[in-house]
């Protein structure tokens, strides 16, 4: 482990003492070098474990040739610097050094230090440069992760990503439904960034936002004077996706002519610009989208059913936020620190009380409803606290509460039994300490039947967790 975040270890491998001195002192010329002496070749190999940026090496050593020197530091690790200093002006052998992996040659005369000041520098901006490319690559690879981009240890979340993963192995299409503001579009970015395709560009298209009458051309592109106004060529979503991911949202809002242009460009795996007689062959994968019901959308005659089997693929079903329990804090603490950063805020907690009118409510607007509430309730906050008051629910929707319904009493229990044990993911003993109530009358509806959505089948796993 290096002494200084910031420094750079340098090894001199010299037996003169003279030179060693001389090379030492000119390294420490900056306070962030960290220098090691050492007098043989077999000293310095002893030592790599040290992990040294740089080494400068003596050609001319009492046991090892300087060739033999570069070829085992190289093969414990290449990205090591090697600078030599030799007496020797012969250029063959100064070619022979840099071929076999030396950074520099510098020769040992009167102009030694100006020349080993230089390189230093010039490794120096290399090593910095290096470390920006690792660093800016570490971030991106950091974002696009799973658990990075999308927020969430719910079991319903846990098989998400089970499906991602299964998605970024192959080019299968993926589709997902999901209500409005679930995450359509950071489920699909997350399939493209870890996938093969990560290189390639990402183009999404909104299907809802342009005018039916202008999403073919922009689908498909256009040639220069296929319609008034088209006074030179347009490549098309198609042909800016080639090589990457193209993700088609809200798919069912689609024009049903469209629809069998898309349908063909699937099918051949190209695509006709309007106005042009040439076909493009194009290679994106496709991800599309939709909070709509397909198969509802496919028996109303409003979706194409071929469409529908050729667009299916590996289907993902984004569950509405208000199933997904205790990731509401989660996604709300994630919002809140977005926030304190882009604004420069500072720090700021989220109460007890103010985390329990979080979870209270349904989130008809879901992730994107709860991130507008949190990023309110941090403008609302005083003293670095969010506290309850500081929550405010405006949604344009109605909540969706059991007495929408009419029904009766035993039903309504039901309701309630089964809307808490998705909210707290089947965790029969904490439903029954929310609702005041028995377990065994959580377990023995389990067991007959009583609740919806199949919750007889899981009555053993329910048990399990007691």
């Amino acid at each position: 482990m290096k002494n200084k975040t910031n420094s750079t270890r340098i090894f001199v491998v010299e037996d003169d003492r003279m030179y060693q001195r001389m090379i030492k002192y000119v390294m420490e010329l900056n306070p962030d070098h960290e220098v090691h002496l050492f007098s043989s070749g077999q000293e310095c190999i002893e030592n790599l474990h040290l992990q040294p940026d740089i080494i400068s090496l003596d050609y001319t050593l009492p046991d090892m040739k300087g060739e033999d020197v570069i070829n085992k530091i190289k093969k414990f690790n290449e990205d090591i610097i090697i600078v030599i200093l030799s007496g020797q002006q012969d250029v063959s052998t100064a070619v022979n050094l840099l071929r076999d992996g030396a950074y520099d040659y510098i020769t040992k005369d009167e102009e030694t230090k100006e020349r080993l000041l230089n390189s230093l520098s010039h490794i120096k901006k290399h090593l910095n440069l290096k470390n920006e490319v690792a660093h800016l690559k570490s971030q991106l690879n950091d974002k696009h992760q799973f658990g990075n981009s999308i927020i969430g240890n719910s079991k319903p979340m846990m098989h998400i990503f089970q499906l991602l993963e299964k998605a970024i192995k192959t080019n299968i299409t993926v589709s997902i439904n999901g209500e409005t503001g679930t995450g359509k579009e950071v489920i699909a970015k997350a399939v493209h960034h870890n996938s093969s395709r990560s290189k390639g560009a990402f183009v999404a298209v909104n299907m809802s936002a342009i005018p039916k009458e202008l999403l073919e051309s922009e689908l498909f592109g256009y040639e220069k004077g296929a319609f008034t106004g088209a006074n030179t060529r347009k490549l098309g979503q198609f042909e800016l996706a080639n090589g990457g991911t193209l993700f088609l949202d809200e798919i069912a809002e689609m024009d049903l002519n469209i629809q069998a242009k898309l349908l063909r460009a699937l099918q051949e795996r190209e695509v006709l610009r309007v106005g042009g007689s040439q076909p493009i062959k194009f290679d994106a994968r496709i991800v599309i989208a939709t909070h709509r019901n397909l198969v509802e959308e496919v028996k109303k005659g409003r979706f194409r059913e071929d469409l529908y089997y050729r667009l299916l693929g590996l289907n993902i079903v984004l569950p509405p936020l208000r199933e997904r329990g205790n990731d509401i804090i989660l996604l709300a603490q994630h919002f809140l620190k977005n926030f304190i950063k882009q604004n420069q805020l500072d720090q700021l907690s989220i109460s007890k009380e103010a985390k329990t009118k979080l979870m209270s409510y349904s989130y008809p607007g879901n992730v994107r409803e709860l991130q507008a509430i949190i990023d309110l309730a941090a403008v609302m906050s005083t003293n670095n606290v969010i506290e309850a008051d500081d929550i405010q629910f405006n949604s344009i929707r109605k909540e969706a509460g059991f007495l929408t319904k009419e029904m009766t009493m035993e039903q309504y229990k039901h309701s309630i039994i089964h809307h808490f044990l998705k909210k707290y993911e089947n965790d029969v003993l904490q439903v029954a300490r929310k609702l005041d109530i028995g377990k065994s009358t959580i377990y023995r509806m389990l067991k007959e039947g009583e609740l919806q959505g199949g919750d007889r089948l899981n009555s053993q796993e329910f048990g399990a967790r007691s």
